[in-house]
């Protein structure tokens, strides 16, 4: 099994930092692309951000030059250090990784149990 641990959410005024880091555990060979994906309440499931394991990484329009995915493969972790938080940022934020598993075919994708992002005064 894969499991995927956030920590790093909490509450923030506007304008502030917070750092996520996501952890992969498990039986793990390698790991693909990993993510952020954040959810507000009464809205769908978006990507915030993604990086491949050679460092190719994608941001949604609304967080380019504010936010910044990094990993560490060594670590089997990701992080996103996320800057000049705004309101509309407030949702609860998602890791996702796409797996390869030891002595077990194919690629899969596993989520973590998400971490929530409050920016408020």
């Amino acid at each position: 099994q894969v499991q995927l641990v956030e920590s790093g959410g909490g509450l923030v005024q506007p304008g502030g930092s917070l750092r996520l880091t996501c952890v992969a555990s498990g039986s793990i060979l390698y790991i693909n692309s990993m993510g952020w994906y954040r959810q507000a309440p009464g809205k769908q499931r978006e990507l915030v951000a993604a990086i491949t394991s050679g460092g190719t990484s994608n941001y949604a329009d609304s967080v380019k030059g504010r936010f910044t995915i990094s990993r560490d493969n060594a670590k089997n972790t990701v992080y996103l250090q996320m800057n000049s938080l705004k309101p509309e940022d407030t949702a609860v934020y998602y890791c996702n990784a796409n797996v390869r598993r030891l002595a077990a075919p194919g690629s899969y994708y596993y989520w973590g149990q998400g971490t929530q992002v409050t920016v408020s005064s």
